[in-house]
């Protein structure tokens, strides 16, 4: 289905496989007609992307949620892993929330906990740097349920959020996202592996309905 398909209040629904390491069926091109060819690649099991290959996005909306995957990033790599993102939004950074994919030992961002490895992209740092060196696999769980965002980077809990809480509505107005009204108002929404130019890798992406 390409709309949202909610569980039975409280029950998590069975796992559902994004990408298995062979093909790319359950994702398009954001903002493209369906039927645009993809051009991140699959190589060793894995969902490889480089630049100008195109943010790409599940073509199921998702609104509670628990996310699973792996991912790994270039020298001076940056991506990300957006959620809930409307399918209309011309700029996907400002609908949905980002969970940061960096190299933060290279990458300018890095310099700041906010934008590190992990974060809640410009919002909320990561509670330790957990972060695994450039080039090999971090394992990201994210739960998304109702306003409450908790995100686990190599099995350490290292963001917990909730939308539209008095801390929240104060980070953000602080932020990039304060003339932004849509961001993280969407109920439910695409998830999307962001491209930002640079090589970077995920695999083993299962998803399950809450």
């Amino acid at each position: 289905c390409i709309v949202a398909c909610a569980a039975s209040p409280g029950v998590a629904a069975d796992w559902q496989t994004l990408f298995d390491g062979g093909d790319l069926s359950a994702w398009r091109i954001f903002g493209q007609p369906l039927d645009t060819p993809i051009k991140w690649r699959v190589e060793d099991g894995a969902i490889a992307g480089n630049k100008s290959a195109g943010n790409l996005a599940t073509k199921e909306l998702f609104a509670d949620f628990e996310l699973e995957l792996e991912w790994k990033i270039s020298p001076g790599g940056n991506s990300g892993i957006l959620f809930r993102v409307d399918p209309a939004a011309k700029r996907p950074p400002f609908s949905g929330p980002e969970i940061q994919v960096l190299d933060d030992s290279t990458h300018k961002d890095g310099r700041s906990l906010l934008t590190t490895a992990g974060a809640l992209y410009a919002l909320y740092a990561p509670a330790k740097p957990v972060a695994k060196p450039t080039g090999q696999w971090n394992v990201l769980k994210l739960r998304v349920q109702g306003n409450r965002i908790q995100s686990w980077l190599n099995g350490q809990l290292v963001i917990e959020a909730e939308i539209g809480s008095v801390d929240w509505n104060e980070r953000v107005a602080k932020s990039k996202f304060a003339r932004e009204p849509q961001f993280a108002r969407a109920p439910t929404g695409v998830i999307i592996l962001q491209d930002h130019g640079d090589p970077v890798w995920y695999r083993k992406i299962r998803i399950r309905r809450l």
